[in-house]
């Protein structure tokens, strides 16, 4: 684990325990409300800065939804990966993307760009929706 992950609180960890126990991506708030739910007394700027920092560490994958809004999760794979996400219920499942590497890498050579990082989510509606 990471140095900041190591060192952390009480409600750095229910966060975590939170953010592990979700099958699909959440918001901060919804987070904080499940917190709130389970008696966890965590405000929601710890929340906040908790994913940030874990984000930042490369521990938990964000995206963005459709309206601009993070949303995070704890993925199985510490490799590159990408997702599709249900619209619906939010079940989120890891794909690789072997044609979107070989993509991103001759886009960027192309254009002269180096130590390139992208992000690519499918949203649509699973096949339980």
């Amino acid at each position: 684990m990471t140095e900041a992950v190591r060192r952390q609180t009480r409600q750095q960890a229910a966060v975590l325990a939170a953010l592990d126990a979700a099958a699909e991506f959440v918001s901060a708030q919804q987070l904080h409300s499940r917190l709130r739910d389970q008696g966890a007394s965590v405000g929601l700027a710890t929340v906040y800065r908790t994913l940030t920092a874990l984000a930042a560490q490369d521990e938990v994958d964000v995206l963005r939804t459709d309206d601009g809004e993070a949303v995070y999760r704890r993925c199985a794979s510490d490799e590159h990966h990408h997702h599709l996400v249900c619209r619906v219920c939010g079940r989120a499942v890891e794909v690789d993307g072997p044609a979107v590497e070989d993509w991103a890498a001759r886009v960027s050579a192309a254009h002269g760009f180096r130590d390139v990082r992208h992000t690519l989510e499918i949203f649509g509606t699973c096949d339980r929706c």
